[in-house]
């Protein structure tokens, strides 16, 4: 797939490359600013990440290896971050509640405070980094195109409003 036939690389073209270098660029600046601004309250944009997802389930809990899924960490790496929020009184660990084999992540009033206090903080950011600069239209064909990427790279993982739908619905919120 990412050769040709004579085995050599289809190399970008000149715009491919040019738009592929703006997007490592723009990417890796929207990061360093969110995290920036994140920094006021002692925290990194993956320590948010991690306790906004758990606040927008109905349950505020999610299994750490569908989370780590989730906000693309290894679960080692998402258990490290666990452990942080956790020192910090944010979120606990407890068993699966539908099987009790796995472990959960569930998020404690005092994270949801934090997060609600971080969360003007960081929408502000987003649309000062992401949304102000980008013009409407133009932003929705972004959100397109990385899922778009997301469905090519990992298909079997869903988009995290269809989990939150699909725990408020049932199983057939999920296939919809």
């Amino acid at each position: 797939m990412g050769t040709s036939s004579a085995g050599e690389p289809r190399w970008l073209t000149t715009d491919e490359q040019r738009a592929w270098r703006a997007y490592l660029r723009g990417s890796r600046l929207i990061e360093e600013a969110l995290d920036k601004d994140l920094q006021s309250h002692g925290v990194q944009l993956t320590e948010y990440e991690i306790i906004s997802m758990l606040s927008e389930t109905p349950r505020q809990r999610l299994r750490m290896s569908t989370l780590a899924d989730l906000v693309v960490q290894s679960r080692s790496r998402l258990t490290h971050t666990a452990t942080r929020l956790e020192n910090r009184g944010w979120v606990r660990r407890e068993a699966c509640l539908e099987d009790k084999r796995g472990v959960e992540l569930v998020l404690t009033d005092q994270g949801q405070a934090a997060v609600e206090e971080m969360a003007r903080v960081h929408v502000e950011s987003v649309r000062r980094a992401v949304l102000d600069p980008v013009p409407p239209e133009l932003f929705l064909e972004l959100g397109r195109a990385m899922e778009a990427i997301r469905l090519a790279l990992a298909p079997d993982l869903p988009h995290p409003a269809v989990m939150a739908e699909a725990e408020d619905q049932g199983p057939i919120a999920a296939e919809a």
